[in-house]
């Protein structure tokens, strides 16, 4: 399936020393300065899909060891299809870059999204396909296989030279990708509410989210009810061939709580190879970077608003410096996040960042985490923080516990490699999404597309960010960037990904947020989105005065009756459910 062949460096220099940084060769300072020499690379095909690779790259056929760990912290090509169940370590941090070649299936294409390129028939390569968290998805029907590339910001035009070589061989045989529009269901899926919510007692952690059938067997048997789940992040170790809405749907509603897991940058004191600036204002703007790849993660999976995500920054040694940095990223984390709704969580290891945060508890420069996720394996199964953090601070169900590492447990024949957590959370009072500098009340809510400008872009431009599909800054112009929020909106709830913010769009986007039992009588910012929604699902004008009045009552049962809801004038779960699938 491979073969090495000699290659000369596409992009020169530069090129050259992104492959050094990783490993692949060395490069004396003078032989750079030449023109480029001939470096030896290896061509990998599977199902009829050709790449070359580096020569060092280890290539890893699935065929013959499906259980092996897609890890990205080393140089490396898999070909073939992920067993259910990988044997991977507990915690992988880092990336260099690694690529993933698999057969489009029911199960690999469930993690397609919006996103996902697809190049023109007889192509296999997209150039202009995007990254979100540094990885790359190319879906190449033509050869029947779902591309996943992994890379870091310095090894991102190392990777897209790797994507560029492909084409395709004699044996490739074509295999569409289902699109968003052809789903049968209209129910987008969805966890059964925000994560982790309140739970008290075990948990645990691993670096890629196990099969179904593994966690079936623990929750019948092993003594834990909540998993935490590396969603996003450029430094994100392992692939997530399990991770999909349909696994957090799941799971979910068969009881288990999901701790969301964030890995960005580390610390500037420590060797690792993406860090956050020492600069303050910088470190922040880099937080605020990783919580909105972080809010599109999970609202790809269906982990709602309500939700707490957490940051994990390992264990450093600290210095003045290096604290500044880290309590900015994650006040930036911590920022962005609220502006969506979500919590904040931050993992990292008692004796270092969670110190640090706790010494800067009550430090108004900084904005809290709402959570803590510490590593201190004392083997204690309980929420004590020792001396390094006072009782008294996140002492509201606010703290998971890290007792013990890397551990491997069986359950129901199923083997994983786990990091054991016990929980004390509680749903706490989420930040309202906010989506301030645009007028969002209007007596119409009309269609808006590529090319539209004006108020109303402007208010479907803040209302997307809010709900965690940034299309930059709200500026009234739809343009590219909004087209893509849109469309990855739009199939995170099961609606056409056309990119064209219509009626449905519309009611989606201003019922997105919180959903509490409301009537006639009731007031505030629910009956306010509520009134919106209500006016772009029905067609007509309702007043949008955050007042619950008999005009509201009426709009509601007649919006209940076209959709075959209980018509009673109360809005509860099935109306909200209904509003934000956008029927």
């Amino acid at each position: 399936m491979s073969s090495r062949t000699p290659w000369r460096a596409r992009a020169g220099t530069a090129m050259l020393a992104v492959l050094a940084g990783i490993g692949a060769f060395a490069v004396p300072s003078s032989a750079a300065a030449a023109s480029p020499p001939e470096t030896i690379r290896q061509a990998v095909s599977y199902h009829g899909y050709r790449i070359e690779v580096p020569a060092d790259w280890q290539v890893v056929d699935l065929t013959e060891n499906p259980r092996t760990c897609l890890r990205f912290d080393r140089p490396a090509v898999y070909i073939g299809e992920p067993a259910e169940q990988n044997d991977c370590p507990a915690h992988v941090v880092g990336r260099t870059a690694g690529i993933v070649v698999e057969p489009l299936t029911a199960r690999s294409a469930g993690r397609a999204t919006a996103a996902t390129a697809r190049p023109q028939r007889g192509k296999a390569t997209a150039p202009s396909a995007a990254s979100s968290n540094d990885t790359i998805q190319i879906a190449v029907e033509d050869a029947g296989v779902l591309v996943t590339a992994a890379h870091t910001p310095g090894t991102e035009s190392l990777v897209r030279g790797v994507l560029d070589s492909a084409d395709l061989t004699a044996s490739a045989k074509r295999t569409e990708l289902p699109r968003a529009a052809q789903r049968s269901d209209t129910t987008p899926l969805a966890a059964a509410g925000p994560q982790p919510g309140s739970y008290l007692g075990k948990g645990f952690d691993a670096c890629t989210a196990p099969s179904e059938n593994a966690m079936n067997a623990w929750k019948a048997s092993s003594p834990y009810s909540a998993v935490g789940v590396y969603i996003s992040g450029s430094f994100r170790g392992c692939a997530q061939p399990n991770l999909t809405a349909s696994w957090v749907t799941s799971q979910t509603n068969n009881g288990w709580r999901l701790f969301p897991i964030d890995v960005g940058r580390q610390a500037p004191c420590t060797s690792y190879s993406l860090k956050m600036s020492t600069d303050p204002a910088t470190a922040k703007s880099q937080g605020v970077t990783a919580a909105t790849g972080a809010i599109t993660a999970a609202s790809n999976l269906g982990i709602p608003a309500g939700s707490a995500i957490y940051s994990d920054i390992e264990a450093y040694t600290s210095t003045a410096s290096c604290k500044a940095a880290v309590l900015s990223y994650l006040s930036g984390w911590t920022e962005r996040l609220h502006s969506s709704g979500y919590l904040s969580g931050f993992y990292s290891s008692a004796a270092s960042g969670i110190k640090d945060a706790a010494s800067e508890y009550n430090n108004s420069a900084y904005t809290r985490v709402d959570h803590l996720f510490y590593a201190w394996w004392n083997g204690a199964a309980d929420t004590n923080t020792g001396s390094y953090v006072p009782s008294t601070s996140w002492s509201s169900h606010q703290r998971i516990h890290q007792y013990a590492g890397e551990v491997t447990e069986s359950y129901g024949g199923y083997s994983i490699n786990i990091d054991r957590d016990y929980l004390d959370v509680g749903n706490g009072t989420p930040p309202t999404p906010t989506c301030s500098g645009a007028n969002l009340d209007f007596t119409a809510y009309t269609t808006v597309q590529s090319g539209s400008t004006g108020n109303l872009v402007k208010a479907a431009q803040c209302l997307l960010k809010a709900a965690g599909f940034d299309p930059g800054t709200p500026d009234g112009t739809f343009g590219p960037a909004t087209t893509t929020a849109a469309r990855n909106f739009q199939t995170s709830r099961g609606l056409t990904a056309d990119g064209v913010v219509g009626a449905k769009t519309w009611t989606a986007l201003l019922s997105h947020g919180s959903t509490p039992t409301i009537q006639n009588g009731s007031t505030g910012e629910a009956v306010t989105r509520l009134q919106r929604a209500l006016t772009a699902a029905l067609g007509r004008t309702v007043a949008i005065d955050g007042d619950f009045g008999s005009g509201t009552d009426q709009a509601v049962r007649d919006y209940q009756s076209s959709h075959a809801l209980t018509v009673d004038g109360i809005v509860g779960s099935g109306t909200w459910g209904a509003l934000q699938s956008g029927k």
